[in-house]
């Protein structure tokens, strides 16, 4: 606090004080107005009771009028102005009181320090008075004056004393002295004491310890839990005060107070003597009461003031001059002269009231002014003793206290000069700051230039603010930093350009030291953009290590003529299958081994990212435990102290080295406890994600620039013309590069897959297409005779009856001409199949379709599917060939005989064989999202039962109609056997002898039990028709021995002897 604030503080209390003062006067009358001498010669005219009196009394009074400032001035006199009283002229400074707030003050500066809180403005830096009639002093410009000026300004013209002695008025005038030897009793004039300190009165009664307060108008307005209850807890400072503290002086209060109680027994007789006078004075205060009574109550008020034209009326009554006015002289004079003699009569009884307020008080008076001299007797013992007191503890303070002081002021000033060297120290060590920096930067110490780059600025904030010769370091370290972050942006471009680059056959490692310590510094500086840039490199290098291994495999081709083709995608196209694959094979290769280098680098950077978060990379645990700051770093020890405490001579150095002291650089290392951690947990994990997702980009995008290759090479339709085995090596050799990115990255990657889906689909749909209309051809040419079984297709079928599917087996059918000899029939289990070339090449389809769902396993579902159509297929084109008889216009055959019946059927039942053993193969091939596709091959499966079943009952209804047609004309009559019962035998024999060597025995011994009941059937209504009864008449002879020749000759053929037991059923029509 300045020094204007503390005067304006002291003023506070003072005005308070002297405002409290003010009121008290007010209140008490005129009883303190008037001084001794007018009260004197008062008394000395109430005796004479003379007219001199009244006239004395009324010049008083007139002139307490003017003090109240009756004159339209408000108060405001020239410098020579004076107040006039009974016994002459006394001075009143115009300092004692304020005009304008009517307070009165002790001192001059008092006055001033009133004059400028109240009366003064302050416009920029100029003070302005502002004491005068409407807020304007007339003797200082309107502009306003400074400080200096303002203070002589205010002496000269407001105080009427000179500037020196309204400073010298500071103290009251009670304090001060003339005798210079006489010390003061209160303060001493050299020294700070208790007394110099002055607070206001809301200060003081502000208890801050006072949990409740009545009139806060917070806790009163909102409850007390608006404002918050601090428990202040007491000063350790302080010694606790108990009542054995006041003992000793209680025993030494003790005998006053006896003395005190003995005075007060006498003084209680004496007051029974003095019972008499102050009944007098009663009867005195009783007597002067009743003669106030008549003086209006107007008179007392403290607001009294002629100046008030009510007041004035009610004194001079305007109505008793009236007839003055209008020419009643006589009457007006009368009225003037009651009014005289009335105000005369009420002063009469104040001034006697006066003297007898006086008269009663005298003998108080008096003995006041006899005890005046011992008080000054005592006054001045007092100060003897006070000023022997004073140079005995001025010895003492010379003697014990100013040596020992002046050893704790040497003990501070020695500290002040530690520290000012400390401060030299650690400015010398800053100021070697940029060139250590320099060399930590030419040996790529990227963290430790950082950390000595933030270190010398929180040094410079905190130890060495304000100094001129750093000023500008600040900045220079802004723009160093700023440096620092480009060199490790384009050091981490030139150090990845120039790994990806390098030629993929050299076999070098990482260069680990060169890429932690740029990774540790982007990390340590929070520019997390680096992965960007690699990612963005990679790219670059992909492309270009691609485009590379093209153009080697078309400059290395023999049939490619480079002056002829211009684009490189042309001359790549002119490469033939295995030339491309190699080529395929060779980008496969270098991009795999790329990505390995690629996911070297993700290593180094996730574990220089784990311990930069303090993480273990080994372990994966949690951060170590560490006070973050609000960014989520912790915070740096503090190196202004440590600059404070060690040598300085290699303190900076330290300083760059202590990221390489604290941070392990190979992975081998655990991590240090100690370690800053320069990456918050969220920005760990967000950089952790960033990393896994640029190794799924490498692969994605290594990927997508494959997919590229194969699709510029298959816009001709390449690869839809490749063969099933050159398709397999194509699509096996994807499949290993795909396996290769997915043990980089661990996730399938869906873009060359999905490339090499679609170009799978096109493949198989070309490949179906191609069989479909092979076997639609070789079905719509099929003669429907036996053909001879080769030996490749007997073991090709028997190793599928047993569930393998052999490449090899399915090649060595594929090629035919082998030294073993062809078989009649195909033997599949105990079964032997007549079959005719179709069903052999049907079968090897199916074997086909079987090996391309195990070589290209992504399309097993739409293989499935197009084998059921084949399956289908050859079904219903069966059908319409046989059963339809589309086979007579489509081969020439004239007829469809009963053994193309047969073969048919026999055929059927080898694909129907194939069936289950195709479905359990799809079944382990198919996900089980789609094992619902198995349920067509039972509809297959039942659709071809369908068929043999209908060719059955095709060869019943054939012999149905012949013997329908041959008993139509059956006559009974001799020879015996009839005509009619060996034509029937004759084409039974036929039928038997077509289908003998086709079906198996159960299957003809079924067909000619069917065929036995449609003749007796037959048979029956022929007999119904000649009526031919069971009577043993000529007739049912004849009939009995055709049933003998009948039966007997279906029991000569082979294998149907006991189909037929007893052929009386025929007569059981009657």
């Amino acid at each position: 606090m300045n020094v204007r604030e503390s005067k304006s503080a002291s003023f506070l209390s003072k005005s308070s004080k002297l405002n409290h003062h003010h009121h008290a006067q007010q209140q008490h009358g005129s009883q303190d107005i008037r001084p001794s001498s007018s009260i004197s010669n008062s008394k000395a005219s109430y005796s004479s009771s003379g007219v001199v009196g009244r006239n004395q009394t009324r010049a008083h009074h007139h002139g307490i009028h003017d003090r109240k400032g009756s004159n339209p001035d408000f108060g405001f006199l020239n410098k020579s102005k004076t107040t006039s009283s009974v016994t002459g002229t006394t001075s009143n400074p115009s300092w004692k009181s304020c005009r304008l707030c009517a307070l009165t003050f002790k001192s001059p500066m008092e006055f001033s320090l009133h004059l400028r809180e109240y009366h003064c403005t302050k416009e920029g830096g100029s003070f302005v008075c502002r004491y005068g009639l409407n807020g304007v002093c007339t003797t200082l410009p309107l502009e306003g004056v400074n400080d200096t000026d303002y203070d002589s300004h205010v002496a000269k013209e407001h105080s009427c004393i000179s500037l020196c002695d309204m400073t010298n008025s500071k103290m009251p005038s009670s304090a001060t002295s003339n005798d210079p030897l006489t010390p003061s009793v209160v303060n001493d004039q050299n020294k700070w004491t208790f007394y110099c300190s002055q607070v206001n009165l809301p200060a003081v009664l502000n208890d801050p310890r006072k949990s409740k307060r009545e009139l806060d108008f917070l806790t009163k307005t909102w409850g007390e839990t608006f404002v918050e209850k601090t428990e202040i807890l007491p000063s350790l400072h302080l010694p606790n005060i108990t009542r054995s503290h006041f003992d000793g002086y209680l025993r030494r209060v003790t005998t006053r107070l006896k003395a005190h109680r003995r005075l007060d027994t006498l003084s209680s007789s004496v007051s029974v003597e003095l019972s008499g006078k102050q009944s007098e004075a009663v009867r005195l205060k009783d007597h002067s009461s009743a003669d106030l009574e008549q003086i209006p109550k107007m008179f007392f008020r403290n607001d009294f003031a002629l100046e008030n034209p009510d007041t004035f009326e009610a004194v001079l009554p305007w109505s008793q001059f009236r007839g003055q006015r209008l020419g009643d002289t006589k009457s007006g004079y009368q009225s003037s002269k009651l009014l005289q003699e009335k105000l005369s009569h009420y002063l009469d009884i104040v001034e006697e009231q006066i003297a007898q307020q006086i008269s009663i008080r005298s003998n108080a008076f008096f003995s006041a002014m006899a005890s005046h001299d011992k008080l000054h007797e005592n006054l001045d013992t007092t100060c003897t003793a006070i000023r022997e007191l004073r140079d005995k503890i001025n010895s003492i303070d010379t003697i014990l206290a100013q040596g020992n002081l002046r050893i704790l002021k040497l003990q501070i000033s020695r500290a002040n000069y530690v520290k000012v060297f400390n401060k030299l120290k650690l400015m010398a060590t800053v100021h070697q700051t940029q060139p250590t920096i320099q060399i930590l930067l030419t040996t790529s110490e990227f963290v430790g230039a950082l950390d000595l780059i933030s270190t010398t600025q929180e040094v410079l904030t905190q130890e060495l603010s304000g100094l001129q010769s750093f000023r500008h370091l600040g900045s220079q370290l802004v723009e160093l930093e700023k440096l620092i972050d480009k060199m490790m942006q384009q050091e981490f471009a030139r150090f990845t350009a120039a790994d990806l680059n390098r030629p993929i056959d050299e076999d070098c490692s990482i260069d680990e030291d060169k890429l932690t310590a740029i990774v540790l510094g982007m990390l340590r500086q929070h520019r997390f953009s680096f992965l960007e840039t690699y990612r963005e490199e990679v790219a670059e290098s992909i492309k270009a290590l691609i485009k590379q291994t093209v153009v080697h495999a078309v400059s290395s081709a023999d049939n490619v003529d480079d002056a002829n083709i211009g684009s490189l995608a042309d001359q790549m196209r002119l490469l033939n299958f295995p030339q491309w694959l190699e080529l395929f094979q060779m980008v496969f290769e270098n991009l795999a081994m790329l990505m390995n280098r690629v996911k070297e680098t993700y290593v180094v950077i996730k574990r220089l990212v784990d311990l930069a978060a303090g993480m273990d990379p080994d372990l994966q645990t949690d951060p170590v435990p560490a006070g973050l700051d609000q960014n989520g770093l912790v915070g740096e020890a503090d190196e202004a102290t440590e600059l404070d405490n060690d040598d300085q001579a290699d303190e900076s150095v330290e300083v760059a080295s202590r990221v390489d002291d604290e941070i392990p650089i190979t992975s081998s290392e655990k991590i240090i406890h100690d370690v800053d951690v320069l990456i918050a947990p969220i920005e760990h994990s967000k950089l952790t994600q960033s990393l896994q997702d640029l190794l799924l980009f490498v692969c994605d995008y290594a990927h997508d620039r494959c997919l590229k290759l194969l699709i510029a090479r298959g816009k001709d339709g390449f690869l839809e013309r490749l063969s099933s085995g050159e398709f397999v090596s194509l699509s096996r050799a994807i499949e290993k590069f795909v396996g290769k990115c997915e043990s980089v990255c661990e996730r399938r990657s869906t873009s060359l897959r999905g490339g090499l889906q679609n170009q799978a689909n096109k493949f198989i749909s070309r490949f179906h297409d191609e069989r479909k209309t092979k076997l639609s051809l070789i079905l719509d040419s099929e003669r429907w005779k036996q053909a001879e079984v080769p030996a490749e297709f007997q073991d090709l079928l028997s190793a599928m009856s047993r569930g393998d599917i052999s490449l090899t087996l399915l090649v060595k059918a594929d090629s035919g001409g082998g030294e073993r000899r062809p078989v009649e029939l195909v033997e599949i289990g105990n079964q032997k199949y007549s079959i005719v070339g179709t069903v052999l090449l049907l079968l090897k389809m199916i074997a086909e379709y079987c090996q391309c769902a195990i070589d290209i396993p992504s399309v097993t579902a739409d293989i499935l599917t197009r084998l059921i159509e084949i399956l289908q297929m050859f079904n219903s084109r069966s059908c319409q060939l046989i059963l339809g008889a589309g086979a007579l216009q489509l081969v020439g055959l004239k007829t469809i005989t009963t053994k193309n019946l047969a073969l048919t059927s026999r055929c059927l039942q080898l694909v129907i064989v194939f069936i289950p053993i195709v479905r359990d193969f799809f079944a382990l091939k198919l996900p089980a999202k789609m094992q619902g596709l198995l349920k067509n091959m039972d509809k297959i499966l039942k659709d071809y039962n369908d068929h043999v079943q209908e060719i059955s009952n095709k060869l019943v209804n054939i012999m149905d109609d012949s013997f329908r047609q041959l008993l139509s004309m059956w006559e009974v009559k001799a020879p015996v056997p009839s005509t009619c019962f060996r034509e029937v035998c004759k084409r039974v024999r036929k039928l038997y002898e077509a289908i003998a060597d086709l079906l198996p025995p159960e299957q003809i011994k079924v067909l000619f039990m069917r065929l036995n009941v449609s003749f007796k059937t037959h048979l029956r209504d022929a007999l119904i028709r000649s009526k031919v009864k069971n009577d043993g008449g000529p007739k049912h002879g004849l009939v009995t021995s055709d049933l003998a020749f009948y039966t007997e000759f279906i029991q000569s053929l082979d294998g149907l002897d006991s189909i037929i037991d007893n052929m009386d059923d025929v007569w059981d029509w009657r």
